[in-house]
């Protein structure tokens, strides 16, 4: 457990406490249930402009264990900061992610009387060689200043007296500050849960500190901390670039590209960085180093100067590598290239492709629900829909309305079916929002556990997007740009559910651009009590044809009160295709006599040799009699004419005949 909750405080150190309100509160319920403690948490937090230890407090105590996002969020936010992608979180296949707009953070308020980055600096007494974490590092005590003892500064709770003092420098002039424990104040600080770098409260970090002198077009190397940028600077003699946290190379690198288009910029990671500094290097033009193997993670160059001496850092720093160039990011493609690409993978052939963006829609009360939920089941067990040719593949529904009735019609299914859902269907009933960058995150995480490929199903999209303005080409786009992400990081199919506008002719709800970034859609209408379902759009399929459905009432258990409880199921509607396979009676004495004993049937008996199951059947002798009734010829002829047509009837398939009883076919 040490050592989880270790790693938990390395992760939380490497996001800036700077964020939006709702992703601080996202990061801190991560953080709870990774089991760190509220110290912990505020004492990240105080390194934010608009830090507030009573806010921190209450927040934190608003938090519930098993409840909210998990400690897999932590990590992952972590790692979207820079943190090495060892954490189990990252067996998530992910991009950058696009941040849904948030509003801005509060304005930083004022630092408390005495508390001011300047004001603290000016009252510390200039740095020397004998302090203890110069001396631990083999550091220089060059423009450092220490806090002086009976200095009563306190920070997340410890007291600064003795703590080696960093300035953030923003144009020469301090805007933050960095207390750093010798050797024994860093054990203490341990101890109480706390980091052994500790950032001045309310004075957000925006800037940096250099270590030896900065030459155009020289080299620069940018480092996460000043002992590494004292070892750098050691050993090659070149200035150094303390960041203050791996979360800052990136911008503190990109700056520094600004500046100085010609300078030679180092990247100098951590052990678990290099990942992240050969993109960072890779973006803004610049090199990077490795540390050689066998050092355990988070190692720096300080360490190894340390060990191996100056000599064999000065080494490593001169042989920093060059980030690979991409690709181009257009490829010219030829014919051969053109053949060679794989073909379109269908998960319902010619209906849902095995990969990309798709919806169902349909009016209110057309069914589109149930037929989802009898789709979604076929998928997971391989089984053919509608005529379909279905590939299977693990299916995750997320249910976002209605759960006590998806729960029935769980039952409905089962019931009609006679067997329970295929294993590899699986429901959320939990709240998710597509506009919510960790929902997704977490929610690929999910879809990726219950296997590769698999096909998610959210029902409805408005209700996973609310506040969404489906007209505004803006909500849309961001709600599109969200799906798309869910769908790159799952490697599968995601298809939302969603409703026709006020005049269902003119199709999806919303803005045009919805339709128009599908890779599929089906449509479902209805028109009183019939109800079909049709492929509205089909990348290499075929759109336009029509599959009729009834929705099949299904009895089950009575309630807790003994009141009968129903569900329906879908079972497709083959009744205008039967009419037309039906045969029909063929010539004016068989249409009469066809007539006159079909009412006998409605009393006739079951259980006739040959006759289907519950098939009514008539004795052959009454339908001569009946049928010869209604005949107009001479009364001498009527038997053997009704007999005569019987048996054409019979020829015909409109009737079957054995042993003397009768049915219809």
């Amino acid at each position: 457990m040490p050592a989880d909750l270790d790693r938990a405080r390395d992760a939380l150190q490497f996001i800036p406490p700077d964020l939006p309100r709702d992703e601080w509160v996202t990061v801190g319920m991560a953080a709870h249930a990774a089991g760190l403690q509220f110290d912990d948490f505020n004492a990240w937090s105080a390194a934010a402009g608009n830090y507030s230890e009573r806010d921190a407090r209450d927040t934190w105590r608003s938090f519930k264990p098993g409840k909210g996002v998990g400690a897999g969020t932590l990590f992952k936010v972590a790692a979207d900061h820079g943190r090495g992608r060892d954490s189990a979180a990252n067996n998530v296949r992910q991009s950058r992610p696009t941040q849904a707009p948030t509003r801005p953070a509060a304005p930083a308020k004022a630092p408390r009387p005495g508390m001011g980055a300047a004001e603290v600096w000016a009252r510390c007494k200039p740095a020397t060689a004998e302090h203890g974490y110069i001396v631990e590092k083999q550091g220089n005590a060059a423009g450092l200043r220490v806090v002086p003892d009976g200095d009563l500064l306190t920070v997340a709770g410890q007291r600064m007296a003795g703590a080696l003092v960093v300035p953030v420098l923003a144009d020469g002039v301090p805007v933050s500050l960095q207390f750093v424990g010798s050797p024994e104040q860093a054990a203490a600080w341990k101890a109480a849960g706390r980091p052994s770098k500790l950032n001045l409260p309310g004075a957000p970090v925006a800037g940096v500190f250099i270590v030896g002198d900065m030459v155009a077009s020289g080299t620069v190397f940018v480092c996460e901390g000043i002992g590494q940028a004292w070892a750098c600077w050691q050993a090659t003699g070149c200035a150094a670039v303390v960041a203050f946290g791996w979360g800052r190379v990136r911008g503190v690198a990109a700056d520094l590209r600004q500046r100085d288009a010609s300078a030679r910029l180092v990247l100098v990671p951590d052990v678990g960085k290099e990942t992240e500094a050969e993109t960072i290097a890779r973006e803004v033009g610049a090199l990077f180093v490795t540390m050689p193997e066998g050092w355990p993670l988070n190692a720096d160059v300080n360490n190894l100067a340390q060990r191996d001496g100056a000599d064999v850092l000065q080494a490593l720093l001169t042989s920093a590598s060059e980030s690979p160039k991409p690709e181009p990011r257009f490829k010219l493609l030829t014919s051969a290239d053109l053949h060679a690409l794989p073909p379109l993978t269908w998960r319902i052939r010619g209906v849902l492709p095995a990969h990309g963006l798709a919806s169902v829609y349909g009016p209110s009360a057309s069914g589109k629900s149930f037929l989802v939920l009898d789709m979604a089941a076929a998928i997971a067990e391989g089984r053919d829909w509608f005529g379909y040719r279905v590939n299977a593949c693990p299916v995750v529904y997320v249910c976002l309305e209605g759960a006590a009735g998806f729960r029935l019609r769980v039952a409905a299914w089962e019931q009609h079916h006679g067997r329970t859902l295929p294993a590899g269907l699986c429901v959320v009933l939990q709240p998710f929002k597509l506009t919510e960058t960790m929902d997704v995150a977490d929610m690929a995480a999910a879809v990726l556990s219950a296997g590769a490929g698999a096909v998610t199903f959210i029902d409805t999209l408005n209700a996973s997007a609310p506040g969404m303005d489906e007209n505004a080409s803006r909500d849309m786009g961001l709600v599109l740009e969200a799906a798309k992400r869910l769908q790159a990081l799952t490697g599968g199919l995601v298809a939302a559910v969603h409703h026709t506008g006020k005049d269902a002719a003119r199709g999806l709800r919303g803005h045009s651009s919805l339709f128009a970034a599908l890779d599929a859609a089906v449509e479902v209408s209805r028109d009183g009590d019939r109800k079909e379902w049709k492929i509205a759009k089909s990348k290499d399929g075929a759109d336009g044809e029509a599959h009729p459905f009834r929705l099949e009432v299904v009895q089950l258990a009575p309630d807790s009160d003994g009141e009968p409880v129903t569900s329906c199921v879908v079972t497709a509607d083959t009744a205008a295709a039967d009419i037309q396979r039906v045969p029909v009676p063929q010539g004016e004495n068989q249409r009469l006599v066809y007539e006159g004993i079909r009412v006998l049937f409605k009393d006739g008996r079951i259980g006739k040799a040959g006759a289907p199951p519950m098939r009514p059947c008539i004795e052959l002798e009454a339908a001569v009699v009946a049928g010869a009734a209604r005949l107009a010829c001479p009364t001498d002829k009527r038997t053997s004419r009704a007999r005569t047509a019987i048996s054409g009837l019979v020829a015909r398939g409109v009737l079957a005949l054995n042993e003397g009883w009768l049915w219809t076919v």
